[in-house]
């Protein structure tokens, strides 16, 4: 049956109320989310196909879909999508990017708040904001906007060690002088080291999905100064510093890279996909 529990009832926790805050950050400049954030490797489209089941006609209901990055690629492989964002600046550029697809309709809304249709989806997808959604609900309603034997897909990313090393390691001296809460000598973890329990055991502790199957992917990109920028200012925890800490932050970047690095540098992401089936 569905959940009934009252969307946004743990708002008034100071945990709580920060993950809304610096979800909201996002649609304060989508044009430049759009411009900035790169796509997902077309392995892992390949993968949803065989794990998930994202086939001509399929419908999938994604949730915290941006300006389309996953979207626009599963409808050129033939989905009916309903896409649900909670940011009316991100959803009209959605809508803008997806505007040749008719099977595709962009609903601009929080899903915790959203009324599930009566005809239940054979795929829920949340690619890179799984992690924004409430979690005492997120689980449970996935599963009960998916048919029987439907299946959750759930895209993380995250930054990992690699690519040009040596900055990575140099510029956590910026984040230490203007973003105080920088853990000192933070560095990015290996691939390898990156733990996927958590997600596998929400999902199986909700009762409601058999177990986690998981797919990764890892790739290298290369950006100039001002493209790295952009990329961070993207960020909720670059959006969310004041403007001058920021500012000074996105300067003291720029000329490490410029100064030390000949204006380009390369950072490696893990893409991780976690597909669950609904019991």
């Amino acid at each position: 049956m569905p959940d009934d529990t009252a969307p946004g009832r743990r708002d008034d926790s100071p945990e709580e109320s920060r993950r809304a805050h610096l979800s909201r950050t996002f649609d304060e400049d989508a044009e430049l989310y759009d411009r900035a954030r790169p796509g997902y490797p077309i392995q892992l489209y390949d993968d949803l196909v065989e794990l998930a089941g994202t086939v001509p006609r399929s419908r999938v209901l994604e949730v915290g879909c941006g300006t389309g990055k996953l979207t626009v690629p599963l409808a050129g492989r033939g989905c009916r999508i309903t896409a649900v964002e909670a940011g009316a600046r991100m959803a009209a550029v959605a809508r803008r990017n997806l505007d040749e697809y008719p099977d595709v309709d962009v609903v601009t809304a929080r899903f915790e708040d959203w009324p599930l249709p009566e005809e239940p989806y054979d795929v829920f997808v949340s690619a890179t904001a799984f992690h924004w959604l409430d979690p005492a609900v997120r689980v449970p309603r996935a599963a009960d906007a998916l048919r029987p034997d439907g299946t959750l897909a759930v895209v993380r990313t995250q930054h990992v060690n690699g690519g040009t090393e040596e900055f990575f390691a140099e510029v956590q001296g910026c984040y230490e002088r203007f973003d105080p809460a920088t853990p000192p000598g933070l560095r990015p973890p290996a691939a390898a080291d990156v733990d996927s329990s958590d997600h596998a055991r929400e999902v199986a502790g909700s009762g409601r999905f058999g177990p986690t199957l998981f797919r990764r992917y890892e790739r290298d990109l290369t950006y100039t100064t001002s493209a790295y920028l952009d990329v961070l200012r993207t960020y909720s925890g670059h959006r969310a510093l004041a403007d001058g800490a920021r500012e000074g932050l996105l300067e003291c970047v720029a000329g490490l890279i410029d100064g030390r690095y000949g204006g380009r540098v390369t950072k490696r992401y893990l893409i991780e996909l976690g597909v669950s089936r609904r019991r």
